[in-house]
């Protein structure tokens, strides 16, 4: 045997115990931490994302506003696992809808629709501004680890059932869509 496969061997040792060592590590993490408190994995295909989008009342004051998107946002530290009682909303993130495609209104109004109709143009952008996307205003995203995570965020969690029943008076209209990342 050669000197230099000689000197090489502790190296192949000492990385081969590197490996191992870390390899146990990632098993030991994967096994004492429950899935639902994993860091966010948007994308992988493994969890789902909740996409929540609201559309406020007319009368509604911009305190109010700010107050039910901030406790929107909340729901992530807020929401706490039975089990865990650690959040397991992997996710979330929210703001004002700023879509500049408007495609939920371009299809219904000609190319110069105050024009052809008689219609004023202050009138045209008002409805315009009002039914933009659908009406939605502000979109808040979530992302749960597994359907036993949503499905007690949906209908059991304390936090959660208690923020939809005190939002009523300032929303108007709310659109929930649901999906897994690469699932179609």
């Amino acid at each position: 045997m050669n000197k230099s496969m000689q000197r090489s061997s502790p190296w192949k040792q000492t990385s081969v115990i590197v490996v191992v060592a870390i390899s146990m590590l990632a098993l030991v993490s994967f096994f004492m931490f429950p899935s639902s408190t994993a860091p966010s994995l948007l994308g992988s295909g493994t969890g789902i994302v909740h996409i929540v989008m609201f559309e406020y009342k007319e009368d509604a004051k911009a305190a109010e506003v700010t107050d039910v998107n901030a406790k929107m946002l909340a729901l992530k530290d807020n929401c706490v696992h039975p089990r865990t009682r650690k959040p397991y909303v992997r996710m979330g993130a929210g703001g004002k809808q700023n879509s500049p495609e408007g495609l939920t209104v371009g299809a219904l109004l000609p190319p110069n629709p105050y024009e052809s109709h008689h219609v004023s143009e202050q009138v045209v952008r008002k409805y315009v501004d009002e039914n933009s996307q659908g009406g939605v205003q502000y979109i808040f995203v979530m992302e749960f680890a597994n359907e036993e995570d949503r499905a007690y965020y949906l209908d059991k969690d304390p936090v959660h059932v208690a923020f939809k029943s005190s939002i009523g008076g300032v929303i108007k209209k709310v659109q929930v869509v649901d999906f897994v990342p690469g699932v179609f």
